[in-house]
């Protein structure tokens, strides 16, 4: 990958119970339970036959050591069974636990090495309380922003008015949010006994579900500074939609999105709305085109679901493609995931 620098928008870490119980707080610092999960099951799938005999959970070294082997400048670590945060009904335990993560990921990794930078988990579940821990993980901690989970326990997703003070706190931070995919619950999938159809729908179908309901109730034009990503379902599907919501928006706009200003293309196009793709995506030209070759960054997703091998790999195969230039190819690798996180 010689002349390209990289950043990895979204890796993740392997969340370790016994040690974000240390940083609970009164009254659930009392917990004595080791068997019960704290999050919840983010499909009912066993996961760690991903890649059976390999390490699979990379401790701050292990994660830095992978850096270097790949050639990349720095990462933004995202939780594993923490994207199934939104799926907590107690509201008082999701505000616990967010707060005792963020806090856990933060001396653990963030201290470990300036390469390593992390986004809060925030309660979603309360508002107030989200607001107040997207201020503590950005000045107190120093982090990128926070993820959002594509799917909750709630019927309001988050182009409805009551996430607005949450919003208009990240625009105030000037920081990022990012909404992940993962969870199968709530998206016609659960029912299903085969992993490999659960994956393939539970990532984009939130994402979707999402991406549609902030455009069309107008989350992006009451909040135009708004930097929001949307991580692992490629960015193949981002100009089918941009399509169907403009042609929608010319058919029924007028009466279903009196909140808009303008066509959703618009919004998509307006330089804060991001999307991580993948190397080997053949209709990478086509998003570059139409989305905007500002808006797509590279995302390793280490160490999930590959063997470890096979993620190295990654950046060469980009760099090797035909199909994009070299300026398309530097911004994937590093310049749009850094506007995005710093804003710079």
């Amino acid at each position: 990958m010689e002349g390209y620098r990289a950043i990895d928008a979204d890796g993740h870490i392997m969340e370790h119970p016994m040690e974000i119980k240390q940083h609970l707080e009164p009254p659930f610092d009392r917990l004595t339970w080791t068997t019960f999960s704290m999050f919840p099951s983010v499909d009912g799938f066993v996961r760690g036959f991903s890649r059976p005999g390999e390490e699979d959970d990379p401790d701050p070294q292990r994660w830095l050591s992978f850096l270097d082997r790949c050639g990349i400048q720095e990462t933004y670590l995202y939780p594993s069974t923490g994207l199934a945060c939104g799926l907590i009904q107690d509201r008082e335990w999701a505000v616990a636990l967010a707060r005792a993560y963020n806090r856990w990921i933060y001396e653990k990794f963030m201290r470990a090495s300036p390469r390593l930078k992390a986004v809060a988990i925030v309660p979603v579940q309360d508002i107030p309380a989200a607001v107040a821990e997207l201020r503590r993980a950005v000045n107190e901690f120093g982090m990128a922003g926070a993820v959002l989970p594509s799917v909750t326990a709630f019927d309001k997703h988050y182009g409805h008015s009551d996430y607005d003070p949450l919003f208009a706190e990240a625009e105030r931070l000037g920081c990022g949010l990012a909404i992940h995919g993962t969870v199968s619950q709530r998206l016609g999938v659960d029912s299903s006994d085969n992993f490999f159809k659960t994956q393939a729908l539970e990532h984009p179908l939130g994402q979707l579900i999402q991406f549609t309901d902030m455009i069309a109730q107008g989350a992006f034009e009451r909040f135009p500074k708004l930097r929001v990503a949307f991580l692992e379902a490629g960015a193949g599907w981002v100009p089918y939609m941009m399509d169907r919501l403009d042609e929608g928006y010319e058919r029924r706009g007028r009466r279903w999105c009196k909140a808009l200003r303008k066509r959703p293309s618009e919004y998509v196009r307006s330089g804060n709305l991001f999307f991580s793709c993948e190397v080997g995506e053949r209709t990478l030209p086509c998003a570059l085109n139409i989305v905007g070759e500002d808006a797509l960054f590279f995302a390793s997703d280490y160490p999930h679901e590959r063997r470890r091998g096979e993620f190295e790999s990654d950046i060469d195969t980009l760099i090797a493609r035909e199909d994009i230039t070299s300026r398309q190819k530097e911004k994937i690798l590093y310049r749009n995931a850094q506007r995005f996180y710093t804003g710079k």
